[in-house]
């Protein structure tokens, strides 16, 4: 009987290790997935398929929040039964254990919840997306000042071709001299 924890971030810059300070250094194993979107079913997620497949009949399995236990409320209420079925007790962090019954009906609820605010995160998004499209086309700046709606340029891109064609130097020559990844100048001189 092993107590494993499963930690999960959407993206690579956030980290795992305010979840795994939540419950503390008392696991037999872990598994997690880094910068895998909520939106990935939880047994296409490499790190949770791994746990699919190690987990047995009498280990724990936490998580810190019911959305790291699938992409929306049926997958997280299916996975859920399937761990409650295959005999493994599923514990998740201020709610505790959840059993068959109540247990199962508070998930839900709490997944419905969470299904509910990724999408209205979803509809903010976009709003916002459309707020600085439609900005961009009237002033050539976004309503937040940005001149793109994407990342910022690290260096002029015509400036960038014109040098690396006035020297006829290599990509990696080019992103040395403009200490540049070898990528973006790929990028600013295609086409």
């Amino acid at each position: 009987m092993s107590r494993i924890l499963y930690l999960r971030v959407s993206t690579a810059d956030q980290s795992v290790e305010a979840q795994r300070a939540a419950f503390g250094d008392r696991f037999d194993k872990e598994f997690s997935d880094h910068g895998v979107s909520g939106a990935i079913p939880a047994s296409k997620r490499p790190g949770f398929s791994d746990l699919l497949n190690y987990i047995r009949e009498g280990d724990t399995l936490c998580v810190y929040a019911v959305d790291r236990l699938g992409r929306d409320a049926l997958d997280v209420q299916a996975t859920v039964r399937n761990l409650l079925e295959r005999g493994v007790t599923v514990e998740v962090h201020g709610l505790g254990q959840i059993s068959r019954g109540v247990g199962e009906l508070i998930l839900a609820v709490l997944a419905q919840v969470a299904d509910m605010e990724r999408n209205r995160i979803r509809e903010r998004t976009e709003a916002g997306r459309s707020a600085a499209r439609a900005s961009l086309a009237a002033t050539g700046r976004t309503h937040r000042g940005k001149v793109s709606l994407g990342r910022p340029m690290a260096a002029d891109a015509a400036a960038v071709k014109a040098w690396r064609t006035a020297h006829d130097a290599s990509i990696a020559a080019t992103a040395a001299e403009f200490k540049l990844s070898t990528a973006t100048i790929k990028r600013y001189c295609a086409g």
